[in-house]
Formats: structure tokens, C-alpha cells, sequence
């Protein structure tokens, strides 16, 4: 497959219309004629102007359609849209900067809106989640603009939820640059936020996003830093601050497996489930999901990312269908994905396959936003299958790329 930057211009504009955009439809979004769209897609004309709206209407940069830089990986028109009018609310609204428009919902809409943004997250929906998210911080921004002094620190809890979950949706996106500077609002947020878990939640937001720019030594102490500091007592905790610690002790696991910390990584992953076993049941709280059984399937990836491959089969046939059903669509869907990464090492292909498959065909939008399904093809490409060339047409491998550096089997998540 050609480099983005061999295509001409005119092929990359039509590449990024895509099948599901006309010629007549580019036309009508952009305002241009339809004579000028087909001169621009056949390199016969190309203006400034023209370079402009094609860009706005695509949800692509400039940089993008003139092939100095790659689209980035799996995106769609609408993903890049949506990624566009995020990436401007982000900053817009940290700036102090609102739509006319926006209204200021009371805090218990708003608390009551950010419960549904995660709901549509964790069942995958990432582009849903997106544009939630800008809605979420727009209107969050207006709530803290409209509080009296002094009464602040709630509206500021929950503009760093927003800004965390924008953070969390452009991570996925593979948009660094973005993932970084909501993250970094989100900071700023929580430091005058009214939940004392605030803090430890972007941290560890912001160790993810270093896990996926393959800073690991610096996730790892962020990761480390995070769990420690919300720590709670066993006997007294309640289960929001069980799902929290939780999550965080177990993302904590997963760091230390990339960098191949097997004692470490084993420590955390105990006390991951101690606290499943104390609250005997999965529970969302705080934009994340916990419980028994993630401690449980998030333990699978980690003894693959470890190498103990006999172990993650081990807890793969110890892991039953009426488990898998506790877990967000999400959950499962990332569950699958490393129990094709443990067949793939375990050198059952056609397992691995069948695994990878069925998530691609019962939930391809989820799929397209993940990187790991290109890892476990590269793994098993030796296997030269009829499967092997679904599931690859499944994914479109080798179409576009990230802002982040290519995903290997240490750095996605």
C-alpha cells in the first residue's frame, strides 16, 4: 500500500470522502460547485479557498489533504468531525471562550449527564462519547461561570470529568495532542475541585495517555502515585471508593506488566483482586467500571503482556459466559481481545482468529478504534488462512495512521 504522502492531492481528498460521501455531497457541505470539487479530486485546480472548506467539511487538516501529514488511524469523516469540534471546545472552553448557545444546566443535570457520557463510553460508543463530551464541557463551563464565588468546586468536579473523558475518547482516537491538552485541563479542573478522588483519576488518565506515547517509566509513577494516594481502608470503604481503587490499583498491574515487572506487577495484580472480592459484584463510579470479573479478565492481558502465556489460558477456561455478561460492552470486547493475543502466543491460530473475528463482526465500530486486533494479525500472519484473510479485509489493515507512535503488544491498551 502506498505512503499517504505518494498519493497526489486529489487522491487523498477523494480517499477521505470515502464511499459513504458523493462528489454532489461534498459540494452541497462546502458550498463549492460540483465542477470544482471534481477539478480538486482530479488535480486540475486547487485554491486556498477551496483547500479551506474542503478541510472544514472533510473534519481533516489542511496538513492532511496536502499529504504532509497522515490521517489518523481508522478514521471516518464523521470520527474526524467529531474529533474536530472536540478538539475545539477543549480549548475554547479552557480559555474561557463559550458558544452563545450553551446554557448552564443546574449540577445535578449536569452530575446526571456525565453518569450517561460514561454509560455511552463504556459500551463502547467512542464517538458518541466525543461529542457528548463537548456538549458535557461546554455546558459544565457555563455552570462555572454562572456560580457564585466560593461556591465553584462542584461545577469544577465536574468540568474535570469532561475533560477527562475527552481526554480518554482522543487517547483511543490515537489524537495525542489532543489527549494531552484535555488531560491537562482536566488537571487544572480537579486542583479546584470538590471530590477528593479528582486528582487521582487524571493521573491516572494521564498515565494512559503516557502508556500510549510509550512513556512507561513515567506511567508507571504516575500509575503508582494515583492508587496510593486514594487507598482506602478495606473495612470501611464504600463501593465507589472500592471501584476507584480498584481500577486504579489494577492500571497500575498493567503498567508494570509493559515494562515486564513481573513482581510488581503480581503485587498489584493481588490487591486488583482483593478489592474485587470485597465488593463481590461489578459497580460504576467515577467514569470507570470495576468488580470481580475485570480484575479478573484484566488479569488475562496482563499475564500475556508477561509472557506467562500457561497462566492467561489458565484463567481464560476459568472465565465463563455468565461472567463475561457482567462486564461493559467495552470490558468484553477488550477481554476477547487478549484472549486472542494469549492464543496467538500459545500458537492456536485459528483459536486466536475465531476469537478476533466474532468481536469484529458483532461490534466492528468498536473494533476500528482499537489497535491491538493489528497486533494479534501481525502475530499470527504466518498462519496464511482463508480466516486470516477476513478478519485482515475486517480491519482494513494498513489503512491510515496515528499521531502517536505505532501501537506494539507493550503500549496499546
Amino acid at each position: 500500500m502506498a505512503r499517504w504522502s505518494e498519493y497526489t492531492t486529489g487522491q487523498r481528498i477523494k480517499i477521505l470522502r470515502g464511499k459513504s460521501i458523493r462528489q454532489t455531497d461534498l459540494a452541497e457541505m462546502t458550498g463549492l460547485s460540483l465542477p470544482t470539487i471534481q477539478q480538486a479530486e482530479q488535480d486540475k485546480r486547487l485554491t486556498l479557498q477551496t483547500l479551506l472548506l474542503l478541510a472544514d467539511a472533510l473534519g481533516a487538516d489542511t496538513a492532511v489533504i496536502l499529504g504532509q501529514q497522515a490521517p489518523r488511524r481508522a478514521m471516518e469523516q464523521d470520527d474526524r468531525a467529531v474529533m474536530q469540534a472536540l478538539s475545539r471546545v477543549v480549548h475554547d472552553t479552557a480559555a474561557g471562550i463559550l458558544p452563545d448557545t450553551v446554557t448552564a444546566p443546574s449540577l445535578q443535570t449536569l452530575e446526571a449527564n456525565a453518569k450517561r457520557c460514561w454509560e455511552t463510553y463504556w459500551k463502547g460508543g467512542y464517538l458518541g462519547a466525543g461529542a457528548l463530551a463537548g456538549q458535557l464541557i461546554a455546558e459544565a463551563g457555563a455552570r462555572l461561570r454562572e456560580q457564585p464565588a466560593g461556591e465553584q468546586a462542584e461545577a469544577w468536579t465536574v468540568l474535570s470529568n469532561a475533560y477527562r473523558l475527552a481526554g480518554y475518547v482522543a487517547n483511543l482516537m490515537g489524537a495525542r495532542d489532543l489527549a494531552y491538552a484535555a488531560i491537562g485541563n482536566a488537571q487544572h479542573a480537579a486542583s479546584h475541585a470538590a471530590d477528593e478522588l479528582s486528582g487521582a483519576l487524571v493521573m491516572s488518565g494521564r498515565a494512559w495517555i503516557y502508556l500510549r506515547d510509550a512513556r512507561l517509566r513515567e506511567s508507571l509513577a504516575l500509575a503508582e502515585k494515583a492508587a496510593t494516594d486514594i487507598e482506602p481502608r478495606f473495612s470501611q470503604a464504600t463501593t465507589e471508593q472500592l471501584v476507584a481503587y480498584g481500577s486504579h490499583v489494577n492500571f497500575a498491574a498493567v503498567v508494570a506488566s509493559r515494562l515486564g515487572n513481573k513482581e510488581l506487577a503480581a503485587d498489584y495484580l493481588s490487591q486488583s483482586h482483593a478489592a474485587g472480592a470485597r465488593m463481590g459484584r461489578e459497580a460504576a463510579a467515577h467514569g470507570t467500571v470495576f468488580g470481580p470479573v475485570t480484575a479478573t479478565t484484566q488479569a488475562v492481558g496482563i499475564k500475556v503482556a508477561l509472557g506467562q502465556t500457561g497462566q492467561a489460558l489458565t484463567l481464560i477456561g476459568e472465565i465463563k459466559p455468565r461472567h463475561e455478561e457482567a462486564l461493559s460492552g467495552a470490558a468484553r470486547n477488550r477481554y476477547a481481545m487478549d484472549k486472542a493475543m494469549a492464543q496467538a502466543d500459545a500458537k492456536l491460530w485459528d483459536a486466536s482468529l475465531e476469537t478476533l473475528e466474532q468481536v469484529l463482526v458483532e461490534d466492528p465500530t468498536w473494533a476500528r478504534h482499537q489497535a491491538l486486533p493489528s497486533v494479534i494479525v501481525e502475530k499470527v500472519g504466518r498462519a496464511s488462512t482463508a480466516r486470516l484473510r477476513r478478519v485482515s479485509k475486517l480491519l482494513g489493515v494498513g489503512a491510515g495512521s496515528s499521531e502517536f507512535l505505532p501501537a506494539t503488544a507493550k503500549t496499546v491498551l
